[in-house]
């Protein structure tokens, strides 16, 4: 069996995919990587497909010491990833020999970097999905994050792992995280619970990510945001995105983890292309809303497309 011995487990490292659909009804969230586009990009990288398991590391990385050759990628944060103690790329594929040991040394852009590893991380799937929702100790490796002496299984490659390896994402194609973050916005569903000065507040200030922020959301500081009434509503489903606002007046934007249903009014939905921006931020980020059209929306997730078109030929 190939295996990744963890030696250290990290900040918080869990085993993460796409998601599992079809179950929210019944108040699983969907769970899966918080930069989408980057676990995408990493399996491309190494011959895997698109929906296969990877490691979602945060913040402090882990240690892992590889127990069979392997080709891997990283993408999305910059963590200062090295092997044996030298730098690696993030974005490109490399080999690591048997017995190498990847490490990091801190963040240096974004704050979660995805690990994908040619045939892809093999725990069991759980409702059709391999990603670890910690909250309910569903999938993953065990329902948690990785410990010291957890041994990650590792399924046998689809293809020759060998040809892929430099394999990159073009320079001018690497997203920039930086601290400053700037989300694109559908209004609605329920902005016409806001007053106009409401809705001229949230798009044309900066917000602040507070303390209060993990894969549910990401709760933000900044002007109130003015109600024409109450914040609450009666619950409904809450997608991935959606910007709630509390009765202090403060948005909160919901991650893959959210709950299914919520009952506070939601001002606004982070479009997708969009979400790995929020995923990436770290306390003291800023924020700030911009309100497009659905039409831009589709646009901009149809150039994302392209560049992982790139990828797959």
């Amino acid at each position: 069996m190939r295996t990744i011995e963890v030696i250290e487990g990290g900040f918080f490292t869990t085993v993460q995919d796409l998601g599992r659909y079809g179950y929210q009804r019944y108040g699983v969230p969907v769970s899966g990587a918080l930069d989408r586009f980057a676990i995408r990009a990493g399996n491309l990288l190494v011959g895997n497909q698109e929906s296969n398991a990877g490691l979602e590391i945060t913040f402090v990385g882990p240690r892992l010491r590889f127990l069979c050759d392997s080709t891997i990628a990283l993408a999305g944060a910059n963590l200062g990833p090295t092997v044996n103690g030298k730098p690696v790329p993030v974005w490109e594929s490399v080999a690591v020999s048997k017995g190498c040991v990847l490490s990091f040394q801190g963040p240096q852009d974004g704050i979660r970097s995805y690990l994908c590893v040619n045939g892809g991380i093999d725990v069991p799937q759980v409702l059709g999905s391999r990603s670890t929702f910690i909250r309910s100790r569903l999938g993953g490796f065990e329902g948690r994050s990785l410990a010291l002496g957890d041994m990650i299984p590792v399924a046998d490659p689809a293809n020759d792992a060998a040809k892929f390896i430099g394999r990159k994402l073009a320079s001018h194609s690497i997203p920039r995280y930086g601290n400053d973050h700037t989300l694109r916005v559908i209004m609605g569903p329920q902005d016409d619970a806001f007053t106009e000065a409401g809705i001229k507040t949230f798009l044309s200030s900066v917000y602040t990510v507070t303390p209060m922020f993990d894969r549910m959301g990401y709760r933000l500081a900044g002007p109130v945001i003015e109600h024409k009434a109450a914040a609450d509503i009666v619950s409904d489903g809450t997608p991935y995105g959606a910007v709630q606002v509390t009765g202090n007046g403060m948005p909160i934007v919901l991650l893959a983890d959210c709950g299914t249903t919520g009952g506070y009014t939601k001002i606004a939905t982070v479009i997708s292309v969009d979400l790995p921006l929020i995923g990436q931020a770290q306390l003291g980020d800023t924020i700030t809303f911009q309100s497009i059209g659905l039409e831009e929306a589709h646009r901009a997730l149809r150039e994302q497309e392209k560049l992982l078109e790139t990828l797959r030929s």
